[in-house]
């Protein structure tokens, strides 16, 4: 049988705005998600149990396949829909770990779109569980471009058609940073509410760069291009990212960028 294949898009926040802390420790964020045409990439092919084999450029910074979130996304949908059946998922790791441009969380969602195909199940099933695999997994799980609400799983329509093959570079300064530690750090003033995301900011950039020094390194670099629309950080970050006029521009820049820094020229969806 021929492998079942799926696309990881990166996912970028246009503008993310951290509106307050919740009861369950998590916080309150209103943000616009993005979804490049380039990813991690899955694949699936019929087994008699669930495995996971991780290859590419940011294998080795993964944990453990067992504790992997794709993983746990498999099993969650397999015990949602009943399924007995197995599944030997290939994940080619080809963005950076911990980087804000939704990792794990694309890859779960991902998964979930892989086996719902492979299964041949209903996908109300991938979107009843996603809520509980993280609160990017949702967004993910459509990969289109949505505003997000509450802890960013409650989403809603954001028809930005003109966003649709955006030339887009994403840089790296190649420095995992813990989502949690950045919440964390944020100083606890609500940064009110998102109205135009392109007038607006990332509202982690400060409480990120305090952690990783190197992000506001990037972000000044990305400025200095020339071509450039909108440069932002992306989530809790290092990722930032330049949107551009054109794609020349783009280009032109992604062969100026350090050679210690990881970057991907793409397109937005």
């Amino acid at each position: 049988m021929i492998p079942v294949r799926e696309i990881a898009p990166a996912k970028i926040n246009l503008a993310l705005h951290v509106r307050g802390k919740r009861l369950d420790g998590r916080h309150d964020i209103e943000t616009i998600f993005a979804f490049c045409t380039d990813g991690d990439h899955l694949s699936a092919e019929p087994s008699d149990r669930l495995s996971l084999t991780v290859t590419g450029p940011f294998a080795a910074q993964l944990n453990a396949p067992e504790n992997n979130l794709v993983i746990k996304a498999g099993k969650a949908l397999a015990a949602a829909a009943a399924v007995q059946a197995g599944a030997a998922i290939t994940l080619d790791k080809k963005l950076p770990v911990a980087s804000g441009i939704g990792g794990g969380s694309a890859d779960a969602a991902a998964a979930l779109r892989l086996l719902t195909s492979l299964w041949r199940i209903d996908p109300a099933h991938a979107q009843s569980i996603a809520p509980a695999l993280g609160s990017d997994v949702p967004a993910c799980l459509l990969s289109l471009p949505v505003r997000g609400t509450g802890a960013g799983d409650e989403l809603s329509a954001a028809d930005m058609p003109e966003l649709t093959g955006k030339p887009v570079l994403l840089v790296n300064p190649r420095v995992a940073l813990s989502t949690a530690e950045v919440f964390a750090n944020w100083d606890g003033v609500d940064q009110g509410p998102l109205d135009d995301w392109r007038s607006s900011r990332n509202g982690l950039e400060g409480a990120a760069t305090a952690i990783v020094p190197q992000v506001e390194t990037v972000l000044a670099w990305l400025s200095a291009q020339r071509g450039t629309d909108i440069v932002r950080m992306s989530g809790s970050g290092a990722t930032c990212f330049a949107l551009f006029h054109g794609e020349k521009a783009r280009d032109d820049a992604a062969e100026l960028v350090p050679r210690e820094w990881w970057n991907l020229p793409t397109f937005l969806r």
